[in-house]
């Protein structure tokens, strides 16, 4: 249903608002907010037999265009409008959509949003979750509005103000509509702080009814959902009674969003955190024994999605401060990551081949971007040592007698993929949407900056080639570019894959928190 035109009248004055039935009440109160300046927290809208709430049902409503409600609360300050009035591309000239797709746009900062904006921006890396959402005829409410959010930072040049998206994600998760009460005299202030970690749990799980899309992009009813083909992995727990070697393990399988790298006063790479976390002894009540008795839990991984998500659980609770404290200690995470030594011995098995053929395919391509390279030089050189004079009288040697001369890099890739799908398992090639390689790159961060976990800032990095990608899934527009882009709130910048080392810990500046890895592709 199209949004009703409508009216609301406050200290006297009658203004023009939107409303839109098929999202919560508080998005439409946001709105009242923006034209008012009256706080939704202060805010009563008036309805026939009450106030509207924020799970009044619009139907029962039944608002109609030109209606006007009575809006009664003290207003504060209105909210300040952009610097510069926003742009879409569709009213630009060429050399403007030029400049302005050099970069993508980021996200206002309304206020503590930074762990919503950065985790919003880490999940722009999957273009296939975009893909299910435009694709979808029906979508719940939040869903719909990380949908609309997208398409509309593809429209825009300049900082998106998400202030809808968030609204609707405080509806769906009210944890994200607490107020800060760390004022004096316990004043509240504006909305506190949230987790950002916890921000990309609750939207993959508020993401978990998008249905599934196939191969070709279209959106699959009645088969696997999105979260579960893409980013669900399974997990095999095992537990054994280290004290009553007799007794029979018990093993179970459950579905997981992330991996967690535990981090202890020895952890300085990111695979061993993964590997400590993996590896684990619990206390539990021993049915052969009758008594409490050590048991180890051994974790492997029996699916891998093709997005495969990392929490570096950088807080722990502290009972003599009475609340989460950061753990600042440097631990590297890996650009590129090789899940084999993490999943069960049946799904090794089926990735080996795939896998060690690959590595060996990724050296051979770069050792041909080496020679196009040389050759490129080689021939720019022996141009501009040519006198100009004779450019129009020497005969060139056909493209096939140049040194070091290749095919195009479509016919490798072609020839590749042919030998990597002869080698994939068939089970894993029914899964779509789990990973048939086991190898990953990294290509988003969200980073924690700050000493505490109520506070502090955070910060979403994504590769550069995430945005640039051929359409077809082949090579990026340049594939030796391994540069990122920096987003931090609505200021966006590129982040030289250099500095990548400097936000591995070691302080309260910005720290790894969430990763997400994508599976290599056969080609």
């Amino acid at each position: 249903m199209a949004p009703l035109q409508v009216h609301v009248k406050h200290a006297g004055k009658t203004l023009d608002v939107e409303l839109d039935t098929s999202l919560p009440p508080a998005v439409f109160k946001d709105a009242v907010y923006q034209v008012t300046g009256v706080p939704p927290d202060r805010m009563k809208v008036m309805i026939k037999g009450g106030v509207l709430k924020d799970d009044t049902d619009w139907k029962k409503v039944a608002p109609k265009a030109g209606q006007t409600f009575m809006v009664i609360g003290a207003a504060g300050e209105l909210p300040k409008p952009p610097e510069k009035p926003i742009v879409f591309l569709e009213d630009m000239d060429e050399s403007e959509i030029a400049e302005a797709l050099s970069l993508p746009v980021g996200l206002k900062n309304l206020g503590n949003t930074c762990y919503m904006n950065a985790t919003v921006q880490a999940m722009r890396a999957i273009p296939e979750l975009q893909t299910a959402l435009s694709t979808s005829p029906h979508l719940d409410v939040l869903p719909r509005a990380l949908r609309d959010l997208y398409s509309n930072m593809s429209r825009t040049t300049e900082g998106y103000i998400p202030t809808t998206f968030l609204t609707v994600l405080r509806q769906a998760v009210p944890q994200f509509g607490e107020v800060d009460r760390s004022g004096k005299n316990g004043i509240l202030g504006g909305y506190a702080q949230q987790d950002a970690e916890e921000c990309w749990t609750q939207l993959a799980n508020g993401l978990k009814e998008v249905p599934g899309i196939d191969a070709t992009g279209n959106t699959v009813t009645g088969g696997r959902r999105f979260v579960d083909q893409f980013m669900m992995a399974e997990m095999r727990r095992e537990l054994k009674c280290d004290e009553a070697p007799e007794e029979p393990s018990t093993v179970t399988v459950e579905k997981v969003l992330k991996i967690e790298c535990n981090i202890s006063a020895t952890t300085n790479y990111m695979h061993t955190g993964i590997k400590d976390a993996m590896n684990s002894q619990l206390d539990k009540n021993s049915p052969s024994l009758g008594r409490q008795a050590v048991y180890s839990q051994t974790s492997r991984l029996s699916r891998l999605p093709s997005y495969l998500t990392v929490h570096m659980v950088r807080f722990a609770w502290r009972r003599d401060i009475g609340k989460k404290a950061k753990i600042m200690r440097k631990v590297k995470f890996a650009s590129e990551f090789d899940a084999l030594e993490v999943v069960t011995d049946e799904l090794k098995s089926k990735l080996t081949p795939v896998s060690s053929r690959l590595k060996s395919i990724e050296k051979e391509r770069a050792e041909r971007r080496k020679v196009r390279k040389r050759t490129k030089v080689a021939q720019e050189a022996s141009s501009s040592s040519r006198p100009a004079e004779e450019s129009t009288d020497v005969e060139m040697a056909p493209a096939s007698d140049v040194p070091g001369d290749l095919e195009e890099e479509s016919v490798y890739r072609a020839r590749e993929l042919q030998e990597l799908e002869g080698l994939a398992d068939a089970d894993l090639k029914n899964d779509y949407g789990c990973s048939m390689t086991g190898l990953y790159d990294l290509v988003a961060i969200v980073t924690h900056k700050g000493a505490d976990a109520d506070a502090g800032h955070y910060i979403g990095f994504v590769k550069k080639s995430v945005f640039h990608a051929k359409p077809d899934g082949g090579p990026a527009f340049d594939e030796d570019d391994e540069d990122w882009y920096k987003f931090d709130d609505d200021k966006v910048s590129v982040f030289p894959r250099e500095k990548l080392g400097t936000i591995d810990g070691g302080g309260e500046d910005a720290s790894a928190y969430v990763l997400l890895y994508r599976s290599k592709p056969l080609a």
